[in-house]
């Protein structure tokens, strides 16, 4: 309980710095947001135009949509850093926090907190707006609600699992960031559509060695379109616990080869 304590003071302190620069962090949350937006105002015009994309309606690629945009936003509000982990590779900065009194992971976490408030507050619109109609729609039952919550929480372990191993190649390339355009970026933006629109390799890879896909849509098949079983979701919360559970392993054998930059 005391790191956990430790870990909350020090996300607390990183909150306050950040709010010295009100300015700065209102700008950056509003930009964001407005990005977040514009993608998915084209999907809709897209959507109103043809009905449907692969069987899947608006309100469908919706959910998709907002799942992975909180889930994102939940695993980068609490772990933003662990993204960031080039920069205090290249500076030699990681070594201040191999001397902090809490587990380095925990120690880079609580690093530039960020509330990522235009992410939750757009997908939590436009989760509730389609969970809503397909609510009344009868497609799904007001169950839908709580397994959504856990799919949120679900998707966000995932994605923090694909972030930190990514990262973790850091410890031998030093430089990750192109290797995460493609696990972290370009696959979040994959997994905003129905995967019926890909080849098989480039399902098979979003669902096992680059999961993204177990974050929304494998759930989503179940939740909004009824597919599959009751198991579904807890084969995949299961998958997430034994994924985090490597990718926290490949953490600690890579920061065992760690060597500073000397910087």
């Amino acid at each position: 309980m005391s790191t956990v304590r430790m870990f909350l003071l020090l996300v607390k302190a990183s909150v306050r710095s950040r709010m010295q620069y009100k300015f700065n962090f209102w700008l950056s949350t509003v930009l964001a947001g407005l990005v977040s937006v514009m993608d998915f105002l084209l999907l809709s015009v897209i959507l109103w135009k043809f009905d449907a994309i692969q069987g899947w309606s608006l309100y469908e690629i919706g959910y998709l949509y907002a799942t992975i945009l909180l889930s994102k936003a939940l695993y980068r509000s609490f772990a933003n850093d662990v993204h960031h982990l080039e920069k205090y590779l290249v500076s030699g900065d990681l070594d201040q926090l191999l001397v902090r009194p809490i587990p380095v992971l925990l120690a880079l976490m609580s690093q530039n907190f960020r509330l990522m408030l235009g992410e939750w507050v757009q997908g939590g619109i436009i989760l509730t707006l389609c969970l809503g109609q397909l609510i009344s729609s009868g497609q799904v039952t007001a169950a839908a609600i709580p397994l959504t919550l856990v799919v949120l929480v679900t998707g966000a372990a995932l994605l923090f699992a694909i972030g930190l191993g990514t990262a973790t190649f850091g410890f031998w390339t030093t430089r990750v960031s192109e290797l995460q355009n493609l696990t972290e970026d370009a696959a979040n933006k994959a997994v905003q559509y129905p995967m019926e629109l890909y080849p098989g390799w480039l399902r098979t890879l979003l669902l096992t060695l680059i999961p993204v896909g177990m974050a929304n849509y494998m759930p989503a098949l179940y939740i909004v379109k009824g597919q599959f079983g009751w198991w579904l979701l807890p084969a995949v919360m299961a998958f997430a616990i034994v994924f985090l559970w490597l990718m926290l392993r490949f953490w600690r054998f890579g920061l065992s080869r760690y060597q500073s930059s000397g910087s």
